[in-house]
């Protein structure tokens, strides 16, 4: 398991841009995936999607369930949820310097594993917590009550999960 994971802590910077995506990919089907449709989502080889899976297993991200599948921990879920959330800040700045909302997404999804928690944190809160997004594929961001960047003094513009 890794370091990060048995403290708890999110710096944003633990995970390549791939495995990220099969996060986000998990989060978004919400329930339990066979590796043979991340492998055809993803376009890779099986053995590519099951070596991945075996690092994100032994990471403390998903459970393996084999010949049935893959879903998210509890601790998966809540750096799935960062991750999204971390795309559609980034996407929503980028959008505020005249980037169409499709472009911003693909500009994000280049840079995003780059950008620490404590980055976006900042950026969310200077935003002053946005609840809505620009980002072609989710329009509502979740402000999550233990974020460091939450404001309780603001639960008008805050979506909480």
């Amino acid at each position: 398991m890794a370091e990060n994971t048995k403290k708890g802590e999110i710096t944003g910077l633990e995970l390549s841009p791939r495995k990220v995506s099969y996060l986000k990919f998990l989060l978004e089907k919400g329930e339990t995936v066979r590796t043979t449709q991340i492998s055809e989502v993803f376009e890779v080889d099986p053995s590519t999607v099951t070596k991945l899976i075996a690092e994100l297993a032994e990471e403390g991200y998903i459970d393996h369930i084999p010949y049935r599948g893959v879903k998210l921990t509890a601790y998966g879920k809540t750096y799935a949820a960062f991750c999204l959330k971390r795309h559609q800040i980034l996407g929503l700045m980028l959008s505020h310097y005249g980037l169409t909302p499709a472009e911003a997404c693909d500009e994000t999804s280049r840079i995003e594993t780059f950008v620490s928690k404590n980055a976006i944190d900042r950026m969310c809160s200077s935003m002053g917590h946005p609840s809505v997004s620009c980002c072609v594929k989710s329009g509502e961001i979740r402000q999550i009550r233990h974020d460091s960047c939450f404001h309780e003094t603001r639960p008008n513009l805050i979506k909480k999960l």
